[in-house]
């Protein structure tokens, strides 16, 4: 086999055959890199879809099709006797401001060698964390359950936690 290379842009070849060639940098990356990732997107995905289900059934059952309320004005008792609509919505878009951060820190860590086994325990935390801000917290008792704060506290210290981890990772490239 001999390798060749085309123009400055183009990725290294590797010639196998006459006429069949793969990119050399194929090679390198297999699915196994990516395992943890892709393990963690079922349940995720299963929590997200549940989520956005609610929202839906909310919609329907009361017929409000466009906006996030079903009372134009807030009441004095909301958090006593919340809007169904908008606890669902806002249990949705609080999923989607954190879960996708969480996967791309994910990601990042793990193409960068990553311990698997810490990756994985990490995205198993992550998801109890999401179930327990919105389950145990946001449709908890007042909608302030005990789950609300620790939810959200904690997913703020696992994106922190997860970036710092992705920065130590490459710290050769920095030369420290």
């Amino acid at each position: 086999m001999s390798s060749h290379t085309i123009g400055l842009s183009l990725p290294r070849v590797l010639f196998l055959r006459e006429y069949s060639w793969v990119p050399a940098f194929t090679h390198h990356f297999s699915y196994t890199r990516i395992a943890v990732t892709g393990t963690w997107t079922l349940p995720f995905a299963a929590y997200f879809l549940l989520l956005s289900n609610r929202a839906v059934y909310q919609r329907l059952r009361h017929e409000k099709y466009l906006g996030n309320k079903l009372a134009q004005e807030s009441s004095n008792d909301e958090q006593s006797n919340p809007d169904p609509l908008h606890l669902a919505v806002r249990a949705h878009q609080n999923f989607l401001e954190n879960v996708p951060l969480a996967f791309i820190f994910t990601l990042v860590a793990e193409l960068n060698g990553g311990n698997k086994k810490a990756l994985n325990y990490g995205m198993a935390a992550l998801l109890a964390l999401r179930i327990l801000h919105v389950e145990f917290g946001m449709y908890g008792q007042n909608t302030v359950g005990a789950g609300r704060p620790v939810g959200y506290y904690g997913t703020q210290a696992w994106l922190a936690g997860m970036a710092a981890y992705g920065s130590y990772l490459v710290k050769a490239y920095w030369e420290f």
